[in-house]
């Protein structure tokens, strides 16, 4: 991530950091920070530039820890549950960073620093794939896990499919620029790796995530729903594997993206959750946040992006 011109933070100062929602950094200009009063505001563009951290965590009432493909419904979800609570209005913190850093954040000491900025904010509620949720829940990290919604993969390219990708299998080819997930904390890798060895067995799934690495035509990234997007749009690479809602989500704001649909024989369907931190500052607030993820109104927000509702097994 760019290095942040910030100075060390310190609760007298908030956090106008916001999510994507341009052709080019720096995203939506501050427009999704939830926090009321903002104080002076000195934004320079592409430098201070964090779009994966939102709001005051100083004197929040609700800390979210959510998986960062789900950063583009965060806003309008925190504004329809800040209706439902307007006690907590202007005090939601939330982070969008992958799930796997989010989890190494909370494993030191809630701490992370980014560039010139240290964070120090203890999570309310942790949401991102459900598998990950049980194994928090087994470990004693978080209380009952709540399946929400799901999803599925998707082939990100530009709009018209220059390139002409048909399928995954076409990701092999050497002619093609990837940007592709990192296994090291992003869950959607594996997934991914799952999805090409359906398509074509562990040869494309080595085609893709070793030859194609070592030659420079894979490029991992460390936040791949915002770097995939950019890369593409930027002519840096050609493809790259993506969840379905995050093409619909480049799409909603006109950005010339289009989706290769993969065929649900050869695709993977991802279940996320949410559960309460063990030790949540605000438990009372976080359990209203994990039942409003399953009302209809927060389910209508994820389907305008392609999500589905997750539908509890028959007894």
């Amino acid at each position: 991530m760019r290095s942040v011109s910030l100075f060390p933070v310190a609760c007298v100062a908030s956090l106008a950091i916001a999510s994507a929602a341009q052709t080019a950094p720096p995203w939506s200009r501050g427009a999704n920070d939830p926090v009321l009063q903002k104080g002076y505001v000195f934004h320079v563009a592409d430098v201070d530039n964090v779009p994966d951290l939102h709001g005051n965590p100083c004197d929040a009432k609700l800390v979210l820890f959510v998986g960062g493909n789900q950063f583009f419904a965060l806003p309008q979800l925190v504004a329809a549950f800040e209706q439902m609570h307007p006690e907590l209005q202007g005090r939601i913190f939330y982070e969008t960073l992958p799930p796997g850093i989010l989890r190494k954040q909370m494993a030191a000491g809630n701490t992370i620093t980014l560039g010139n900025l240290t964070l120090h904010v203890q999570p309310d509620v942790y949401a991102a794939g459900v598998r990950a949720l049980r194994a928090m829940q087994q470990a004693g990290q978080v209380a009952t896990v709540v399946p929400y919604v799901t999803n599925t993969l998707e082939i990100m390219v530009p709009a018209g499919n220059p390139k002409r990708l048909r399928s995954l299998a076409d990701l092999a080819r050497p002619d093609l620029l990837l940007s592709m997930p990192n296994p090291a904390w992003e869950g959607v890798a594996y997934q991914i790796q799952s999805a090409l060895r359906k398509t074509g067995g562990d040869a494309l799934e080595q085609a893709v995530y070793v030859t194609k690495v070592q030659s420079g035509k894979t490029m991992l990234t460390e936040i791949h729903h915002r770097q995939t997007p950019m890369r593409i749009l930027s002519g840096a690479a050609d493809a790259g594997v993506t969840w379905a809602s995050e093409v619909r989500f480049q799409q909603s704001i006109g950005n010339p993206i289009e989706g290769v649909v993969i065929p649900d024989d050869r695709n993977v369907t991802a279940i996320y959750a949410a559960g309460v931190v063990t030790a949540a500052p605000h438990p009372a607030a976080a359990a209203e946040w994990v039942a409003f993820l399953k009302s209809p109104q927060a389910q209508a927000i994820y389907r305008q992006y392609g999500f589905r509702s997750f539908l509890e097994p028959e007894p």
